[in-house]
């Protein structure tokens, strides 16, 4: 038996200005969330405050250099802050701040899709933990 998938109707913009707007938004959104990283330490964050070394064990694969990097972009767009506690030794802790909230149905968004595109490719269940597969996209 086959399930006739419900048809996504894609709205469709009135003026070229309108278009071009849009894509701007998503470009945006791309440019400044880019790279497979800033969620994962955006959703690692979202538990409460870290250090850098409990990010890197958190966020599984992420080399301190890169981490670093992420971490820079992330503060310099606003999602989080650096406190720096004058201990000894110094204690840097890293968390999100008020605007990163603002990500929160992107992030639900993404995850509700991610998992309806696992299931598609693979046809397992992506909260069930034997599920390890990598999805990838190839066209």
């Amino acid at each position: 038996m086959v399930i006739d998938e419900p048809k996504t109707v894609w709205r469709r913009h009135e003026t070229i200005q309108e278009c071009t707007s849009s894509l701007r938004g998503v470009q945006d959104a791309l440019y400044v969330l880019n790279g497979k990283w800033k969620l994962l330490i955006i959703i690692s964050l979202n538990e409460g405050p870290k250090r850098f070394r409990e990010l890197q064990r958190q966020v599984n694969g992420i080399t301190a250099k890169v981490l670093s990097k992420e971490l820079k972009e992330l503060e310099i767009n606003e999602f989080i802050t650096r406190n720096v506690y004058l201990t000894t030794p110094v204690t840097i802790e890293y968390e999100l701040t008020e605007y990163s909230a603002t990500l929160q149905p992107v992030i639900d968004a993404l995850s509700n899709w991610g998992n309806q595109h696992r299931k598609r490719i693979t046809g397992k269940d992506s909260t069930k933990k034997e599920d390890e597969v990598e999805v990838s996209m190839s066209m």
